[in-house]
């Protein structure tokens, strides 16, 4: 397997459906296919999705995506990344129990407490505990309750059944792992935001008994682990069947540990280097890079995680709502299915949209939107907060209400970035842009004008997920190494900042921090379950 006609079978699950793409194992995307999945959000901030769903849309998308690149004998390994932060409890045979959580659920915050309590605490935390969990894993479990922590803890109280029935709780990406070869396993960089793994060895990193204990969960109930360029089994045949390539080959096809979104994105960007940044927009966004180094930043929810490169680790500091936000907009206000509907919204919607919030001036009439509609988690971890558009007047009108959103989200980030930037002691400039968000223009550009940050735009923003996964798959594979990721992947445009909108905005920036700061205690006040 040396050619760069042998493919990668890459698949990339997010909340709104898969992408299945065929990619090179020199990186070029081939071509994809997406299908879309349902979302189930309930009562008590429960968000849910069927995983026999996941795998009708990944089949349907696969088997489309072969047909269309005429692949399917080319295809060497298939290798899978997914939304992070999920629980499938599954029994023996690994049939799921139930609808899997999604990293969207937080209905087991109000357990989490009793499990990070002690004699002296700090920010909700037995101090213990606390030095502990950060000294071994790199942080703790989220009070937001937004973690598989959380979703077994929830399970536990209120569904005990089925919790004792479970023989295995699973990432969503472990599962889809699962159904491609039979085997258990979770990789080093999926099982971390589990809070149970001792990380201060990069090539050593195992679960620990103590904190196991701590959450109450056995380890039996949970997976093997590897690595994410591991070879964690071959491709069984009702798999390969169900994904359109017909029999497989006498050496099977490989399958790849894979790795979750946020890390397969980091990688699929090109910015792999020390320090070298990339955000991603799609429905939720991040802002992330890799460090050689295990650091914590308890108080913005920060910090360097195992990262599914070999010996290196990556700094996750995510925010909860990005694109989705635009999504809210049209599907409740703009395109909202009620008797005032006006239909659905046209198929070239986003170009519609693009071109209306481009007519709105920087700063966007003063208007502020904050993009907290599922609360929050970096630079806080906050579960209460909740979005809203600010200083509306009669002079607003839909330009601003949408450039809003572009900027709300930019200034979101922007927060971040001062505690990404402290938390690895270098300005990231420039930032490479991925994600559907970065097929924007004019996102790009007030990206670049909001964070003060030369932006790239990175060559099909949208593949980033699978072309990271598929370079993992090929680095498995030995046909490329980690120095040549960054050459692998091109970049489409470059956007400056302009210093026109300097003023305007950094006075926009100054009044969202204000905003937050004085409205938080009224969200909590309102949003905290009894």
């Amino acid at each position: 397997m040396t050619g760069s006609r042998d493919c990668v079978l890459a698949i990339d699950l997010g909340t709104s459906g898969p992408k299945v793409a065929v990619v090179t194992l020199d990186a070029e995307v081939v071509g994809w296919q997406t299908r879309p999945v349902q979302l189930s959000l309930l009562a008590g901030g429960g968000a849910e999705q069927d995983p026999a769903d996941w795998w009708r849309a990944i089949s349907e998308a696969a088997t489309a995506v072969l047909e269309q690149t005429g692949a399917a004998g080319r295809i060497v390994a298939v290798a899978v990344t997914c939304h992070w932060c999920g629980t499938v409890a599954v029994d023996g045979e690994g049939a799921p129990l139930r609808p899997a959580i999604i990293w969207l659920d937080s209905r087991g915050s109000r357990y989490v407490p009793e499990i990070c309590d002690g004699l002296i605490r700090v920010e909700g935390y037995g101090v213990r505990k606390l030095a502990k969990w950060v000294r071994l894993t790199g942080g703790v479990p989220s009070l937001a309750g937004k973690e598989p922590v959380a979703h077994m803890l929830w399970l536990r109280h209120n569904e005990p059944e089925l919790y004792a029935k479970a023989a295995m709780f699973l990432e969503p990406k472990d599962w889809l792992n699962f159904k491609l070869t039979g085997v258990f396993a979770a990789t080093h960089d999926s099982i971390t935001a589990h809070w149970v793994t001792d990380n201060r060895e990069i090539d050593e990193i195992r679960y620990d008994p103590e904190l196991l204990d701590w959450i109450g969960v056995p380890r039996a109930k949970l997976p093997d682990l590897c690595g994410a360029t591991e070879v964690i089994g071959t491709l069984t045949e009702s798999a390969a069947a169900a994904l359109g390539l017909g029999a497989v080959g006498a050496d099977g096809i490989q399958v790849i540990g894979g790795t979750p979104d946020v890390q397969s994105a980091a990688v699929g960007s090109g910015a792999v280097d020390d320090r070298h940044a990339h955000i991603y927009v799609g429905t939720s966004s991040w802002a992330t890079c890799h460090v050689r180094y295990k650091k914590t930043d308890v108080l913005h929810n920060m910090a360097s995680l195992p990262s599914p490169l070999p010996g290196r680790y990556f700094v996750a500091a995510a925010q909860e709502s990005a694109g989705v936000c635009l999504e809210y907009l049209r599907d409740h206000f703009l395109f909202a299915d009620d008797a005032l509907g006006t239909g659905p919204a046209p198929e070239d919607f986003w170009q519609r949209l693009e071109q209306v919030g481009q007519t709105a001036p920087a700063g966007s009439g003063g208007l502020i939107f904050t993009p907290w509609l599922y609360g929050e988690r970096c630079p806080v971890a906050d579960d209460t907060l909740r979005a809203g558009f600010h200083n509306m007047s009669l002079r607003t009108g839909r330009a601003e209400l949408i450039r809003s959103i572009y900027e709300g989200v930019a200034f979101n980030t922007k927060w971040l970035l001062k505690y990404l930037e402290r938390f690895v002691g270098a300005r990231c400039d420039p930032i490479r842009f991925i994600g559907g968000g970065a097929m924007s223009q004019l996102w790009c550009q007030v990206m670049a004008d909001v964070l003060e940050r030369e932006i790239h735009q990175v060559v099909e923003p949208r593949a980033c997920n699978a072309r990271g996964v598929a370079l993992l798959a090929s680095i498995g594979l030995g046909h490329l190494q980690v120095e040549d990721i960054p050459s692998r992947v091109g970049v489409a445009s470059s956007f400056t900042p302009n210093p026109e909108h300097r003023e305007i905005l950094d006075r926009q920036f100054a009044a969202y921090l204000q905003i937050y700061a004085k409205n938080a205690p009224i969200h909590r006040s309102l949003n905290r379950r009894a």
